[in-house]
């Protein structure tokens, strides 16, 4: 499972422009990886705090989630491939 997940966050990073090998974004991978745990933690805890009917104080603002700018999804849950922003375009994140 893990190595399927690699295999496809090295096939779409090494689509970006200046991507000549694994050695252009190897530093990039952990960051990626380290980003989306924040975000699926953020979660959790959201979830957490809903169970136990305590109020949920958000570490990052919601336009600074993963799910906001890499992830994003539409009204019915479903990832939104228009929406979600790759490469530079993450510099920009937020998303208005």
């Amino acid at each position: 499972m893990f190595e399927q997940t690699f295999k496809n966050l090295d096939d779409i990073m090494f689509q970006e422009p200046g991507c000549n090998s694994e050695l252009d974004y190897a530093e990039q991978s952990p960051w990626l990886l380290f980003l989306k745990y924040l975000d699926d933690f953020e979660a959790a805890r959201a979830i957490e705090a809903k169970i136990s009917g305590q109020n949920h104080t958000p570490i990052f603002k919601n336009e600074y989630r993963w799910s906001s700018c890499a992830k994003p999804a539409r009204g019915d849950g479903s990832h939104d491939n228009e929406a979600a922003l790759i490469g530079s375009d993450l510099i920009d994140c937020p998303t208005t």
